[in-house]
């Protein structure tokens, strides 16, 4: 039973974490839960208003470019892990991994796509083993606003999570913010700050250079 609430929790808690994955203003009624920040569970608290519309002429995936790569953050004692993939072909796609000491706690797989409408943000999560959370569809979120600091995903079906914002603070930094309206009690906001991750350099083949 303890097992089935956890997967629960984690389930409307991850939504954004992730990129969507989940994108990422610094100041915020909850302190971002970043790297060396140790917050083991999400603060209840009360969402942000509404976003204006969007103001941009025509929001497009070129302005998410800056997502591709590797990301890191911490969210309590658990790490947070993502991937982004550049956009192609009308799709941005990327991996998000959450894992707590040596167990892989869910896996999350989620896309920006671009549509005629607008910029759609879908997200499903896993078990390790690929057994999906999401019993139907797949999550589905809409730009709601978009400036160079932060984009607004609104969910129009549900609330879990009912936004997902991503919040750019500099090239390297940006925080997953998701804000969770259940359908009884009280909202709850998770965030996690993720830090860009640099290639590991090459090492210099000894063999070959012995040969040179």
């Amino acid at each position: 039973m303890e097992n089935a609430k956890a997967g629960v929790f984690l389930q409307r808690a991850c939504a954004l974490v992730c990129l969507l994955a989940a994108l990422p203003s610094t100041s915020r009624a909850q302190q971002p839960a970043g790297v060396g920040t140790q917050s083991a569970a999400p603060t209840v608290i009360t969402p942000r208003p509404s976003p204006a519309p969007v103001t941009t002429t025509k929001p497009s995936l070129a302005d998410f470019a800056w997502l591709e790569g590797r990301w890191r953050g911490n969210w309590g004692p658990r790490v947070a892990e993502q991937t982004w993939f550049a956009p192609k072909a009308g799709v941005m796609a990327g991996l998000f991994r959450l894992v707590e000491g040596d167990k892989t706690l869910v896996l999350e797989l989620f896309t920006l796509v671009e549509k005629p409408e607008g910029t759609a943000f879908y997200f499903r999560h896993f078990t390790p083993e690929l057994v999906p959370w999401e019993k139907f569809a797949a999550t589905d979120l809409k730009l709601a606003s978009l400036d160079a600091k932060e984009a607004d995903f609104e969910n129009a079906v549900n609330g879990q999570p009912k936004r997902a914002i991503l919040i750019r603070l500099d090239s390297d930094t940006y925080t997953a913010r998701s804000e969770i309206v259940p359908d009884t009690g009280d909202p709850q906001v998770i965030e996690i700050t993720y830090r860009r991750e640099n290639p590991v350099p090459e090492k210099p083949n000894a063999g070959n250079g012995a040969r040179r």
